[in-house]
């Protein structure tokens, strides 16, 4: 854990916790060495899905072209911090009200799952115009992935054999101008597997506007890329991915790429602190019981994974019993709810862990407070600190309908 968050750590209340610590500093390092890898070619969205908090995007805005979003209320929440900012819309299942709300809001481009979602759109633009690209599920290979959204049956995108009903819609309606083609297939890709299979979208794209005699200017690949929880120091190879790029676009002049990464690149700002509240043992093995829990921080439920974390020792102990303790064994973390779910992580073997110790969750930036079922047993939500620069904190409390900080 960086310094200036440490120094915060250990200046919180045990009231104080548990608490989302987001590294403000390391964020914008983390995002202009991403930006610095890609080719002049390439554009970079941020997936707002993968944390939306507003401070985190106020670092992000001025390192990316844009952000992605995939309900009306992320166009809300963006358009509200950024009234210029270039944003296009994904997501299956978009509602009338929201197609009318992305043209309301001036969205760039809309990603287009479905020959109805296109019909419904012509139903709405008025004497609006719309750029699209059409989402395809591509038919190519997708194996041994995280998380799999095309290359076998999918609710998303387009079969390559009903993109030419849309091009006859498209054709027949002077008001909406098809840009590309979008096809994120699968996440958890490290940057070689990415490469394999951007090269394959790639090169599908290009040979199908060939045969249908139409010029894409862009195709956007989505985002996927690995973030490894197991080993936080096995970080995504953007210099890699980048240079891989530049030799794909090379074959393909005049194509704009567009990627739309989400959780590699915040996962690593954030932390989710916490406290030990017990520990306690049971036929034979270690459980330390921590405030809050995975109502909290809902990634390793939602991953199957352990969560990497830091132990922050407290030597503070005023009550006349020992302190219970784990030493040299391995530790199962877990919350306070009342369920047998609420892993944080598995037999994980500490040299020592206290009742009273702190527990610094990290990789906790992206999927985690924003996916969680927070009203789960009513405990109190977390706070949120963001460390500037000079590593001094600011510290706010959640809405849970507007998603502001409120200074307090």
């Amino acid at each position: 854990m960086r310094a200036a968050l440490l120094h915060h750590v250990h200046h919180l209340t045990d009231d104080e916790l548990p608490a989302y610590i987001y590294d403000l500093p390391g964020l914008r390092a983390h995002v202009r060495t991403i930006r610095a890898a890609l080719p002049r070619r390439a554009r970079l969205l941020y997936a707002a899905k993968a944390n939306s908090d507003p401070r985190l995007l106020r670092a992000l805005t001025e390192h990316v072209d844009g952000f992605e979003v995939a309900s009306g209320g992320e166009i809300r929440h963006i358009r509200g911090l950024f009234p210029d900012a270039p944003i296009a819309f994904g997501g299956p299942g978009k509602t009338v009200g929201e197609l009318v709300q992305a043209l309301d809001a001036g969205v760039e481009r809309l990603h287009i799952e479905s020959e109805h979602e296109l019909r419904t759109l012509t139903t709405v633009l008025g004497d609006r115009t719309a750029d699209v690209l059409l989402r395809v599920n591509v038919p190519v290979a997708v194996r041994s992935v995280a998380l799999a959204m095309g290359g076998g049956p999918s609710p998303f995108g387009l079969d390559p054999a009903q993109l030419d009903h849309c091009l006859r819609i498209i054709a027949a309606d002077g008001r909406i101008r098809l840009r590309g083609l979008h096809a994120h297939l699968a996440s958890g890709l490290d940057a070689r597997a990415h490469l394999a299979l951007v090269d394959q979208v790639m090169g599908w794209a290009v040979r199908w506007a060939h045969q249908r005699g139409i010029t894409l200017s862009e195709v956007n690949i989505g985002g996927g890329m690995s973030v490894g929880y197991a080993d936080p120091g096995d970080v995504f190879d953007w210099p890699a991915f980048g240079a891989g790029l530049r030799r794909t676009l090379e074959r393909h002049p005049g194509l704009t790429l567009w990627i739309e990464p989400g959780r590699s690149v915040t996962a690593y700002c954030g932390w989710y602190v916490t406290q030990v509240l017990d520990v306690k043992f049971s036929r034979g093995e270690a459980f330390a019981v921590l405030r809050g829990g995975t109502h909290h921080l809902r990634t390793p439920a939602a991953k199957q994974h352990d969560q990497p974390f830091e132990i922050i020792p407290d030597d503070s102990w005023h009550q006349p019993w020992d302190r219970p303790e784990a030493r040299d064994e391995p530790v199962t973390l877990v919350g306070q709810l009342c369920t047998p779910k609420d892993v944080l992580a598995r037999h994980a073997t500490v040299a020592r862990l206290r009742v009273g110790d702190r527990i610094a969750f990290a990789m906790a930036g992206a999927y985690a407070w924003n996916i969680s079922h927070h009203e789960f047993l009513m405990h109190p939500h977390p706070a949120f600190h963001h460390v500037d620069d000079a590593g001094t904190p600011l510290t706010h409390t959640y809405d849970a309908h507007t998603y502001v900080g409120r200074t307090v």
